[in-house]
Parts: C-alpha cells; structure tokens; sequence
C-alpha cells in the first residue's frame, strides 16, 4: 500500500447502539495523529455501505468499515475478489470478525493496526449467492438472531445471553437434511451452523477449528437435547469447549453444504438475516483482503 493511499472511513451510525458514533472522535484523532489522510462516509443501509466501499476502491481509497459484523459482511462479501484490501474498527455489538481475526477494539489501536497495513487474504461464505464472511446458522439460531436483532438496548454478550434464554422457552426440535457430495444425512435437533469465522454472538466461539483462510467451512451441528441439558452447555460455547461433548455437538469441514428442515428458517450470517432454506452453502477461498495486525514471529 502506498503511504500517501487515502482511507474512506464507512461509518454506521447506529451500529452497537450509537457506539460507533462515540468512538469517531478517537478514532479521527489517531488517524490525525499518524497523519493518515481520511474522510468519513456515514451509512443509510447495507446497500448504500457497499456502494461507498466501491466509490473508494474506484478513487484509489481503502475501504475501512467502522461498524458491527453486519456492515463489514456485507462489504467484505462484495468486495471479494477485489485486489483492495478493506480496513475494520470494530464498533458493534458483536465484532466477532474482529475478534477472530486479532484486530483490538481500543480505537487507537485499531488505527494502529490499519497504518502498519499487513494484510491477509481471506475465505468468504456463499449463501444462495449471499456472502458472509462470520457464520451462517439455521435452526434455534434463526429464532434467536431474530430476538437479539429485536433487543436494542442491550450489547455485546448480554443480548445474545438474553436472547438464547427467550428462544428456549417455544423451542421444538427441528429435523434437518444435510446433503454433501451426493451424500445425505438426517439430524433432529436444535442448530446447523456452517462457520468461516470460529465466533458469532458476541463472543461465542462455536466453531473453534475454524480458521478463515484454510479454504473450507466447519460445519457444526447441535443435535436433540433436553432443554436443560442446552442451557447448563450454553456457557461451554463461549470458551469453545461445547464441541468435547460428541454426543450432542457434531463438527466436520466441508467446502459446500445443502441445507433443508422440515420447517421453515432464515439463514442468519453475520448478526443479520441473509437467506431462507433449502439453502447451499460454499466458500470461496482466500478471495477478500483484509487488513489485520501483523502476526507475532
């Protein structure tokens, strides 16, 4: 990257419930301080994000997303295959990309992360031809997504916490079909999660094997269980430890999934609704650049 390659800074100003907004100052005056030129775009949608990402790229500029999951899906996802690398500061709810991949949620040093510009290529999910870049999940997931996206005051862990905890009380095993090389299989139980990114929720790392640039997706499966036995595993999940528990949690890798259930769910990625079932899932590998810090030697 060149040192004078100006950065176009793609705010969302409602993401983490206005903590983008309150983190801006700080991040414009370490930019200030490092003396990298910038602008700031503040989002409208999902749409109008991706659009200013593109207006940098054709402007010589690097697209940095400072927002949640959702906003930095939606871009990183469109911006695959795109020799510009994007940027990331991490100012929603969940930042569970950032989280993955090492990037610090302390503002300055996120800039820092951005001015030493080491980048890594890669792997993004596809959906039904909708990219994420996190963990797209189908089942109890959906319902809970559904209610954290709904729950506005609460942030980060709580929310998701909050949210497992109402989806438990109407939850009814689901049955699902799994089809992989020609091959299916049947699963009566609670979630199929196919992971890019180990972390979703707020720090939940359901996908501890998961690595984003080894050019496959983990599949992980939460079969029939008793209600308490989920919610005595719940805080298993969050330092990854839930997958020993073979009898329950099913884990493999595969490169391209079909997912069906005998009843209707939306695919959620990235902390935001992305499709419906039957849904094909497929990576594309090492096909985003993202800045991230600069691993230890």
């Amino acid at each position: 990257m060149s040192e004078r390659q100006a950065y176009t800074l793609i705010m969302n100003p409602s993401a983490g419930s206005g903590r983008s907004k309150q983190l801006l100052p700080a991040v414009e005056r370490q930019l200030d301080t490092l003396r990298m030129p910038f602008r700031v775009e503040r989002t409208r949608s999902l749409e109008h994000g991706i659009d200013l990402a593109f207006e940098a790229v054709d402007a010589h500029e690097i697209p940095v997303v400072m927002s949640g999951d959702g906003l930095i899906g939606a871009v990183g996802g469109a911006l695959a295959g795109v020799d510009t690398p994007v940027g990331l500061i991490p100012a929603g709810r969940g930042n569970d990309l950032a989280r993955g991949l090492g990037i610090p949620t302390d503002p300055a040093e996120a800039v820092s992360c951005l001015a030493a510009g080491h980048t890594r290529a890669i792997d993004v999910g596809d959906a039904n031809g909708e990219r994420f870049l996190g963990i797209a999940s189908v089942g109890f997931d959906s319902v809970a997504n559904r209610i954290a996206n709904d729950a506005k005051l609460l942030r980060g862990q709580p929310v998701y916490a909050y949210a497992a905890l109402r989806a438990l009380l109407t939850w009814k095993p689901a049955r699902f079909t799994l089809t992989e090389n020609g091959v299916q299989t049947r699963l009566t139980g609670y979630t199929v999660a196919v992971a890019n990114n180990g972390f979703y929720g707020g720090g939940m790392n359901v996908a501890p094997d998961a690595v984003v640039d080894d050019g496959s997706l983990d599949v992980v499966t939460i079969g029939d269980v008793s209600k308490f036995r989920f919610l005595l595993n719940l805080p298993k999940v969050f330092k990854g430890t839930h997958v020993e528990d073979t009898e329950v949690v099913g884990s493999r890798r595969t490169s391209l999934i079909e997912i069906r259930a005998s009843q209707p769910f939306t695919v959620y990625a990235d902390g935001d609704p992305l499709t419906e079932l039957p849904a094909t899932i497929r990576v594309i590998p090492s096909s985003l650049q993202i800045i991230v810090p600069e691993p230890a030697s």
